[in-house]
């Protein structure tokens, strides 16, 4: 038989024991808790540290940057191949795409210079 020995703990805390053990005993809920908790493995860490955080914030504005840049393709793509079909489109649509392009056009050297 193994010894035993007692634990004494606040009131609330056997009170969430009891609430959350259904058919364990409190000896072997804790026991359950006590080896899951050891069980993870040491090396996953749940936080980010701040050479990471600036090393993820970098790669993103970069990210960003080539996406914006990519839209800019795009649009001019499109802008350029809808006038060499020769056809002068005079909706609103083409305005707002001229306005989205001069917009990215704007804001891509903002990024450029220092």
């Amino acid at each position: 038989m193994a010894e035993k020995r007692m634990l004494i703990v606040d009131v609330d805390v056997a009170q969430k024991i009891d609430e959350n053990r259904g058919d364990m005993s409190r000896s072997e809920f804790l026991n359950f808790l006590i080896d899951n908790q050891l069980k993870e493995e040491t090396g996953n860490i749940d936080y980010v540290s701040k050479v990471e955080f600036r090393q993820l914030t970098e790669e993103f504005h970069q990210f960003s940057h080539g996406i914006k840049g990519l839209l800019r393709n795009f649009l001019e793509f499109f802008v350029s191949y809808g006038m060499e079909l020769g056809k002068q489109p005079q909706d609103k649509t083409f305005e707002e795409l001229s306005n989205k392009l001069q917009t990215l056009d704007r804001s891509g050297n903002k990024d450029k210079e220092p």
